[in-house]
């Protein structure tokens, strides 16, 4: 794969130095978590390919690979809600990526929510039965149907 960034280098070198020089996956994809700057919470989980992280990079504003749609997009481009990056940190051996930003809109949950992340997994269950979710900060914090159009909630495929 091709990419406008660094060839990865030894262990010691990705681990211990200074040289941004990401792996994506074998689909030419890099996993990013994407965090309020301010509070912490971490509102979703979204896919960079090289070109995505490379504008992300150069704008300060992010930018996704959608894998259901097979195309890239800018966060906030249908809805006004830009996640523009205050930081950009990788992981250890440089194959997620971690983006704390600010938000220009109320939420990022094509749900309508603030975050995607919104629902908790019952924990000391036994697991392969029907678990229950608890919603947690799950309250609606704009209309997605306004947002989006009025199915483009229900027929978005989440990421």
């Amino acid at each position: 794969m091709k990419t406008v960034f660094a060839p990865r280098g030894t262990t010691e070198q990705i681990e211990e130095g200074r040289v941004f020089a990401p792996k994506f996956d074998a689909d030419g994809l890099i996993p990013a978590i994407v965090a309020d700057a301010w509070s912490g919470d971490v509102l979703m989980l979204a896919w960079m390919n090289d070109d995505a992280l490379a504008r992300s990079i150069e704008t300060c504003e992010a930018w996704f690979y959608s894998r259901s749609r097979g195309k890239l997009w800018k966060k906030g481009e249908t809805s006004g809600h830009i996640l523009r990056i205050i930081e950009m940190k990788i992981d250890c051996d440089q194959d997620a990526l971690l983006l704390r930003v600010e938000q220009a809109g109320p939420g990022v949950c094509h749900t309508g929510r603030a975050s995607c992340f919104y629902r908790s997994v019952s924990l000391r269950e036994p697991a392969g039965h029907m678990l229950v979710l608890q919603f947690k900060k799950a309250e609606k914090v704009f209309d997605p149907d306004a947002v989006y159009g009025e199915h483009a909630a229900k027929d978005k495929t989440p990421e």
